[in-house]
């Protein structure tokens, strides 16, 4: 006879394993087959595996120098941008969250704007008027198409992590004698800081995988790791090119997921939000 209350008897989650399923087959079976074919010399239907494997594809990918040439690039356009946005969203950020001033909710509001529309549809507005700066195909038009892209996430998360610094932290503080910048170095951003990384690390993750922006503004002069991968997929018979570029672009949103999950593990990001 069972020890357990009548009626707690466990029941198979239906719905749940339904979701996993979901989620494998969307998720995880795209990354597996992109995977596979990047370490897979002879792959030919009807065959559910490869019927060789190694690293001979990886030697002539590597071996290309226009692929160092767009990973250089890349990080290049990347660190660029995300110290970019820092210079000019934090302080905005600052402001929005401490200051009251006239149109600022409507102000804060219009960063979201440019992620409320089709995407392409304001890049193609935004390179007409790029062409007529003369901006088409250079780096630092590539820039600023990609800044545009940063604005909402390097505002919205750092106003929500200065929003939610322990006011009664910085007022002992100035009770103490400190002058305002000094409570803003010592006291505001230590608590800020967890949350503006993961922002960060966010904004430098989007800006490396960003495509449409680098491909409208940039081409044909210039081509990032994305770009260049797209171009390897459509244009090359071998399959394996473009597998390659794609497990090589997996690396740096691992280490940023790895970063991210020690920065939410702290607890710092959540309590940014005001969870």
């Amino acid at each position: 006879m069972s020890g357990g209350r009548p009626g707690t008897a466990l029941r198979f989650d239906w719905i749940g394993m339904a979701f996993a399923c979901l989620l494998t087959l969307f998720i995880a079976l795209p990354l597996i087959v992109v995977g596979t074919w990047a370490f897979s010399e002879v792959w030919r239907y009807p065959s559910v595996i490869p019927q060789q494997f190694g690293l001979r594809f990886w030697g002539q990918t590597l071996a290309r120098s226009d692929v160092w040439e767009a990973l250089l690039l890349s990080l290049r356009l990347t660190a660029t941008v995300t110290v970019l946005s820092a210079v000019i969203c934090l302080p905005a950020a600052y402001a929005f969250a401490r200051l009251r001033f006239p149109g600022r909710n409507i102000l804060f509001l219009s960063f979201l704007a440019s992620h409320a529309f089709p995407k392409f549809g304001l890049l193609v507005a935004i390179a007409g008027i790029f062409l007529q700066l003369g901006l088409i195909s250079t780096f630092w038009g590539v820039v600023l198409i990609q800044l545009v892209g940063t604005l909402m996430l390097m505002i919205w998360i750092p106003v929500a992590a200065f929003q939610n610094v322990d006011r009664r932290m910085e007022e002992a503080a100035r009770d103490a004698g400190a002058a305002p910048l000094r409570v803003f170095w010592s006291i505001t951003l230590p608590q800020a800081a967890p949350t503006i990384s993961a922002a960060l690390l966010l904004t430098f993750v989007g800006t490396f995988y960003e495509t449409e922006g680098a491909w409208l503004i940039g081409a044909p002069e210039i081509r990032t790791m994305p770009v260049l991968m797209i171009s390897f997929i459509n244009n090359q018979i071998v399959v394996q090119y473009g597998a390659v570029l794609s497990v090589m672009l997996w690396v740096p949103s691992f280490i940023a997921l790895m970063f991210a999950r020690r920065i939410v593990g702290t607890g710092a990001f959540a309590r940014g939000f005001g969870a």
